[in-house]
């Protein structure tokens, strides 16, 4: 029977996406989410490299962050081994899915089968089945392979893409696009998290399609070597030109200014907060919402909950 929930389809990747998910998870809505699969460092990066696997990581962090808090299977998946052998710094999860995948032998069925051992509240896509890798080209010409090279460069990045360019979303995905009520992007690494989600031609073609509330979700913080000096207008400028115009017309953006001690700490490893210049992305055509979205555990990040209050405060709008 078809559900009455409204339709959320979040895509992304990194901590930013878990952040919103572990709030979506607890509104009343069928959840679909796309995750980037271009991560090449840490036990990721080094399952993919041993054994040909999709990096697993971003996938085990949504589906930690749409399983109950309490699960044993939650809590096992978030055990990280140190050890001075080979299983130093992996995951448990990331383990677990890398051997689902070779028991299934697709990693697609491999995300299908764990969701139902962790008993998720949503349905977890890959961004795409093919073993896809990140190129970047840099303000002086210069090409950087690798999405962990891509983070650490210090000239600005012109653009990213795909390698190889032909790689193909899952159908599975385009059809929750298609039917969505809402869509969010972010927050998360712009570069390497969300724009990589865009490269694929189908999902550019299924966002124009949809009629959904699209809303971009900003960082509140720039990130070193991916959005260096970067303002608001500037994240959605460079993701609007990696999607040949704007597809998200909404913009979420945080008000509240951290402590300068918690700022001291992030400025000393450059990131700075975000600058909200909101005149130019209504000169942009944006629509804003501005809310008070600060965690308070000691760190710059989303709230959770706050965050999911404020996109159902977005799409309610649209609805009106």
């Amino acid at each position: 029977m078809k559900s009455n929930k409204p339709r959320i389809v979040s895509i992304g990747g990194g901590t930013g996406l878990s952040t919103l998910l572990r709030g979506l998870k607890k509104c009343w809505a069928d959840l679909s989410v796309i995750v980037t699969v271009t991560d090449d460092g840490g036990s990721s990066g080094r399952l993919r490299e041993e054994l040909g696997v999709l990096p697993p990581g971003d996938i085990r962090n949504c589906m930690i962050a749409l399983s109950e808090d309490e699960n044993l299977m939650s809590r096992l998946f978030r055990v990280r081994f140190t050890s001075d052998g080979g299983l130093h710094n992996h995951s448990f999860g990331n383990l677990f899915l890398t051997a689902m995948a070779e028991v299934t032998g697709d990693f697609v069925e491999a995300v299908r089968l764990t969701s139902e051992v962790l008993a998720i509240k949503g349905v977890i896509y890959p961004a795409t089945n093919s073993n896809v890798s990140l190129r970047a080209e840099l303000e002086d010409g210069s090409w950087v392979e690798g999405e962990t090279r891509i983070a650490a460069s210090q000239p600005r990045i012109r653009r990213v893409q795909l390698h190889p360019p032909d790689a193909r979303p899952l159908p599975e995905s385009i059809e929750a696009i298609l039917a969505a009520d809402t869509i969010t992007i972010g927050p998360g690494s712009l570069y390497t998290s969300l724009i990589p989600n865009m490269l694929l031609k189908e999902v550019i073609s299924a966002l124009r399609a949809s009629k959904a509330t699209k809303i971009y979700i900003q960082n509140i913080m720039t990130q070193p070597g991916e959005t260096d000096g970067y303002s608001a207008a500037d994240h959605v400028k460079a993701l609007a030109e990696h999607c040949g115009g704007v597809l998200f017309p909404n913009v979420l953006l945080n008000n509240r200014v951290p402590s300068a001690s918690i700022l001291e700490k992030y400025e000393a490893e450059k990131a700075n907060l975000v600058k909200v210049d909101v005149d130019r992305l209504h000169a942009l055509g944006l629509n804003t919402l501005e809310r008070d979205l600060l965690a308070e555990d000691g760190v710059i990040r989303h709230d959770p909950d706050r965050l999911a209050h404020a996109v159902f405060e977005i799409a309610r709008r649209r609805e009106a």
